[in-house]
């Protein structure tokens, strides 16, 4: 690490205190960035960089409610709004209790360079609430939304800020915060993606995080020419984007033999089929149970309680070929990523944002495995988000065909710019280096051109 990354990393941190996640991913990105720096003094010049981990809005706000019982209830809402160099601020909303600024700060900094990669005009940001919607009415989740969107709606614009959903935030909220946004701004626009297909939503939009890690993923193994068929994947979470890597990977040949939601995981060494699958999207988006009813139906499955004492997550230490992280941040420490190369392991796609803590990164790219970083492996959810967007513009539908092949294009393309960025800057083979460069270079040319904003 040379000083100007020292430097930088000490006053992000004394201005940012206690915001772990979000120093992590600064970190990550600016280390990629000094061989850019040293070519280009330019953005040194401009102070690019430290524009880039300043948001350019930071949006707090209550969010009170009524409960069931008619008592009230206050929780706090967020958006950041990070960049928009090259296009309106885009990212989803997260309503999870975790949620927190460093959080947040940390997945609105990742956006920017994710959305820039998609060669689509997006900029970046991210939202959302400490509330969770677990065990929740859909009636109390709907009185949440409508106090949610009173406020955000004065922040948010089809051509400004157009949110999507994250963790806790699907179809059904998005429904209830889109129908809050027409009835107090009294337009019907393309403010929010995700939204129900009967009423401008995009096909494709829910299976897209998922679909597109495991192209990414096809892209990368496409390089030792090989392909996905029969390959054997572990896949971690149980939401949208676990869901739909299971169906993209049955599809291209491969078998999926785990799944994992916050309480533990569940093991089918016969791998997961499509009628296993259907379980458990029905499981997961309409009972809203918990992954151990995998095993009770399928007595074939083993599941297994992750005890949060553990040093590392026991899901990742089965064999296979590949790995797909689609639950959360840091759910692979550095004993993860050791045992998921011990068990034969060399190609890993995040579908989760920032899921392999630092030194697990480190080790990867020391082993030289096949390793999409998360800013390039998912950006599918956000690249349908944004085709959702046009197509809203044009008032004109397109197929789940259409859709889902300009998707692998944009995933190809994706992989591609990692590719022969690194290629570019020296580090051949690094996807991080590749990913971090590329998504950097769009943004940092746009506010050079737009001057000091």
């Amino acid at each position: 690490m040379g000083s100007y990354v020292k430097n930088l990393m000490a006053e992000v941190k004394a201005k940012n205190p206690a915001e772990i996640e979000f120093h992590q991913a600064v970190e990550e990105v600016i280390e990629s960035l000094e061989v850019v720096l040293d070519r280009h003094p330019e953005y040194r010049a401009a102070k690019i960089v430290e524009r880039l981990v300043e948001p350019e809005r930071v949006l707090m706000f209550r969010v009170p409610w009524n409960d069931d019982q008619g008592g009230v209830q206050v929780n706090r809402g967020f958006r950041i709004e990070m960049n928009s160099a090259i296009g309106p601020y885009k990212g989803g909303l997260r309503f999870h209790p975790s949620v927190n600024l460093g959080i947040l700060k940390f997945l609105a900094f990742e956006q920017v360079f994710k959305n820039s990669l998609t060669t689509l005009p997006m900029g970046g940001g991210k939202g959302g609430s400490d509330f969770d919607p677990k065990g929740k009415s859909d009636n109390e989740v709907m009185r949440f939304c409508q106090s949610f969107m009173t406020e955000l709606c004065k922040h948010i614009g089809p051509n400004t800020d157009v949110p999507a959903g994250d963790i806790g935030v699907g179809g059904r909220e998005i429904g209830y915060l889109f129908g809050q946004y027409k009835r107090i701004r009294n337009e019907f626009t393309g403010v929010l993606t995700g939204k129900g297909l009967n009423w401008g939503g995009s096909l494709i939009r829910p299976e897209a995080t998922g679909y597109g890690a495991v192209y990414f993923a096809a892209e990368m193994l496409r390089t030792r020419n090989e392909s996905l068929e029969g390959k054997t994947c572990l896949v971690s979470g149980s939401g949208n984007v676990a869901q739909y890597t299971i169906e993209k990977i049955i599809q291209l040949g491969g078998k999926v033999i785990t799944l994992s939601d916050s309480c533990g995981y569940i093991y089918d060494e016969e791998g997961i089929d499509a009628e296993k699958l259907e379980f458990v999207l029905e499981l997961k988006n309409i009972r809203r149970g918990r992954i151990k009813e995998y095993a009770d139906k399928f007595k074939n499955a083993v599941y297994t309680e992750i005890s949060a004492d553990l040093d590392h997550n026991p899901m990742w230490d089965h064999a296979a070929h590949c790995a797909f992280p689609s639950a959360t941040q840091n759910e692979i420490n550095e004993k993860d990523a050791q045992n998921l190369i011990n068990n034969g392991v060399y190609v890993v796609s995040e579908g989760a944002n920032m899921p392999t803590t630092p030194d697990g990164v480190n080790l990867f790219l020391d082993k030289k495995i096949l390793y999409g970083p998360g800013k390039a492996a998912n950006a599918g959810g956000v690249a349908v988000s944004g085709l959702e967007m046009v197509q809203n513009s044009m008032r004109l539908p397109w197929t789940r065909e259409e859709v889902d092949n300009r998707l692998h294009h944009i995933m190809k393309s994706i992989h591609t710019t990692c590719v022969q960025t690194a290629e570019s800057y020296g580090t051949p083979g690094n996807y991080v280096n590749g990913a971090n460069i590329g998504g950097f270079l769009k943004v940092a040319n746009a506010m050079l051109d737009q001057g000091l904003v």
